[in-house]
């Protein structure tokens, strides 16, 4: 039997160029006789049924009959072998294939995500695997007690599509031993990139789908920030890999050059607070995340009003639709022509956090009419300045003016010494990022009553009460950040991972008034992703350390979250894990889930100080619809149910049912 011919040295290969001999005389004669043809298959959004993904074809023939196809609902369909089987597809079968004899999969066939394929032929049975689980099996009739039946060598191959499919398979193999497709699949699984876009901040999203992003000069345009996600096909992060960040045109893909005018390239990143050519500047894969703060340095109105995207690809390999991800469309202002329009402060925010406080469209519905009503009365909210900048539709210098005197986009943790109406506004409809900035400043400069009410002033007109918390706790935040840098770092540039991790692990105990609980090496690992270094740390990736951590710690000095912490027998909380992490505890194999409402505590990892929602607790579990879902439970120190565990989680009409939740141990539901 010929070995298949794959691709270059990293195994992928685009279906089109896949070719694989078969002799059906070593399936002949029983006694195990047999074998296997088993690879990973990737297939793009554009499969239909009756896309065929590998034909068969006899030595001397030129039919193309189909081996593995796509039928209705594009359901993956397996047809018996020529020469082999008596129930072989005829010159004339054609879709939808009724009339011929056929493996199907139970289930739709998944585009654009790999899963692995396996087929098991012997001169009576198929067998048809996907990931690793047998899905269909034939039995069928032998073609070789039949006078003409011939046992010579490569009579049949497999090829691939003739242009009508876009697809591509990996790992392709043939195996004369049966029984070896599980095997074959936990072996070497293949990567793909995608766009965390749970993580992006800095930009906002239009009803059409674009992104609106303040960029030009280097006085106006803005940070934003977008997190790209390297996994296998089990959803195990992949190392040892950099991905690179560039500026392109939406509608063809080409890169954005930089024009004769301008000295600086179009897309910039920042890295250890110092701004490089995106293109130039690859950032490393650690724990399967890159986290890149991008600012863009060309206009859409400078190239004909086109609308761009930012491309990530994998450095040093070859191009694949799967190690490449696209952002949404992007169009790029300056800060001058931007014309924030505000119907209702709830229009800003019900989509960044509709989970974590049930009232809050209403509170902000509510907070719009007593600022209708009451515009001359309310100093803090309609004031001349901000009511000029929020509620017009002008583009002349309002906003500059506001920019100007109010905005804290210069040097990170410049000093505030006041704290206007418009500086509240800005704060409600800014970034993460560009809250951190202004926080940073104020903490140093801004007493601790002023600070509570700018908490409570952000916390009413924003509609959404957790940013309290995150504003009143910055101070100590910032404070302890420096002193633990301090500590770690010794005065240097930069300390060794190793060196941090006992200070780390101190801080986290003593903030969260842990006793019996501290960071395992899986949760160390964990933020040594999230603060995004090496053997080594600089402050900057201290800082995305600490801002995720100091909220998980602040939220576990709470008593009845510090016990459920606490508990290991069962563990309550599972720590310090990621997204993906999570859904595989819940997946009982590669296809099934485990029972509805079984479900798993933990924090998320991409929400940070400031972020309302930094150090909330999140309960991923499977639904009665057999799917995995995220609900933010909220922890907000003003809200009567804080720290009752058990009925946060009955909130949830799927998880109510979940006799886990009711055996809770009485001194953690009351």
């Amino acid at each position: 039997m010929a070995a298949p011919e794959c691709g270059g040295s990293d195994g992928y290969r685009d279906l089109r160029g896949v070719r694989v001999d078969l002799n059906p005389g070593t399936a002949r004669g029983g006694f195990g006789g047999g074998f296997a043809v088993c690879f990973w298959l990737y297939l793009s959004s554009s499969a239909r049924p009756s896309s065929v993904i590998l034909h068969q074809m006899t030595a001397g023939d030129d039919n193309k009959l189909p081996f593995l196809a796509l039928g209705e609902g594009n359901k993956l369909l397996l047809f018996p072998l020529l020469r082999l089987h008596r129930e072989a597809p005829a010159p004339d079968s054609s879709y939808p294939w009724t009339d011929t004899t056929n493996l199907s999969a139970i289930s739709e066939c998944p585009l654009e995500k790999w899963f692995h394929i396996g087929c098991e032929v012997t001169e009576n049975v198929m067998r048809l695997h996907i990931d690793g689980d047998l899905i269909a099996e034939a039995h069928l009739c032998s073609l070789s007690d039949e006078p003409d039946s011939q046992d010579d060598a490569n009579q049949i191959s497999l090829v691939g599509r003739d242009g009508k499919l876009e697809g591509y398979v990996y790992n392709i193999e043939v195996s004369s031993v049966l029984g070896t497709v599980q095997e074959q699949c936990a072996k070497s699984p293949p990567f793909k990139l995608s766009i965390d876009y749970s993580c992006s901040d800095g930009v906002e999203e239009g009803d059409d789908g674009v992104w609106s992003i303040v960029g030009g000069k280097a006085s106006c345009r803005r940070n934003f920030i977008l997190e790209v996600i390297l996994i296998n096909a089990f959803g195990e992060p992949v190392k040892d890999k950099e991905v690179v960040a560039s500026l392109v045109y939406a509608d063809n893909g080409a890169v954005v050059e930089k024009s004769r005018d301008d000295s600086e390239p179009p897309l910039l990143v920042t890295c250890e607070g110092l701004e490089y050519p995106a293109i130039s500047r690859p950032l490393p894969i650690i724990r399967g995340r890159a986290l890149f703060k991008l600012k863009i340095s060309q206009l859409s109105s400078k190239c004909d009003k086109k609308l761009f995207r930012i491309h990530f690809s994998t450095l040093h390999m070859r191009r694949y639709p799967f190690l490449e991800a696209y952002s949404k469309p992007i169009h790029c202002i300056s800060r001058n022509r931007t014309s924030r329009l505000l119907g209702s402060v709830a229009c800003f925010h019900p989509s960044k956090f509709p989970k974590t406080e049930g009232d809050g469209m209403a509170k902000a519905v509510e907070t719009h009419k007593m600022i209708s009503q009451n515009k001359h009365t309310r100093k803090m909210v309609v004031g001349k300045e901000a009511h000029n900048v929020m509620w017009t539709d002008s583009s002349t210098s309002d906003y500059d003016s506001f920019d100007a005197e109010s905005s804290w986009s210069g040097s990170d943790g410049d000093e505030v010494e006041t704290v206007s109406d418009a500086v509240i506004f800005r704060y409600c409809l800014d970034s993460t990022y560009e809250r951190s900035k202004f926080l940073r400043g104020a903490a140093r400069t801004v007493n601790k009553d002023d600070l509570v009410k700018v908490a409570d002033q952000v916390s009413l007109y924003s509609g959404c009460s957790h940013h309290r918390n995150q504003i009143l706790m910055s101070k100590r935040l910032l404070r302890e950040g420096a002193n633990t840098w301090s500590m770690i770092s010794k005065n240097n540039e930069r300390a060794l991972w190793s060196s941090a991790i006992p200070e780390v692990i101190t801080k986290f105990m003593d903030i969260s008034h842990s006793t019996f609980r501290g960071l395992s090496e899986r949760d160390l690992e964990v933020l040594r992703g999230i603060a995004g270094c090496g053997d080594d740390i600089g402050r900057d990736e201290f800082d995305r350390l600490w801002y995720w951590l100091y909220p998980v710690a602040s939220s576990l000095s709470r008593d009845k979250i510090k016990q459920l912490w606490e508990c290991t027998a069962p563990r309550w909380i599972e720590g310090l894990i990621t997204i993906e992490e999570a859904e595989n505890a819940l997946r009982s194999s590669a296809e099934l889930l485990k029972e509805p409402g079984t479900f798993v505590l933990r924090f998320p990892t991409t929400r940070s100080w400031p972020h309302p929602d930094a150090g909330s607790l999140v309960v991923t579990y499977v639904g009665f619809d057999n799917l995995i879902h995220h609900r933010l439970l909220s922890l907000d120190s003003s809200d009567a149910r804080a720290g009752n565990l058990q009925d946060l989680l009955l909130q949830e009409p799927e998880l109510s049912q979940l006799g886990r939740v009711d055996r809770l141990p009485t001194a953690m539901r009351t």
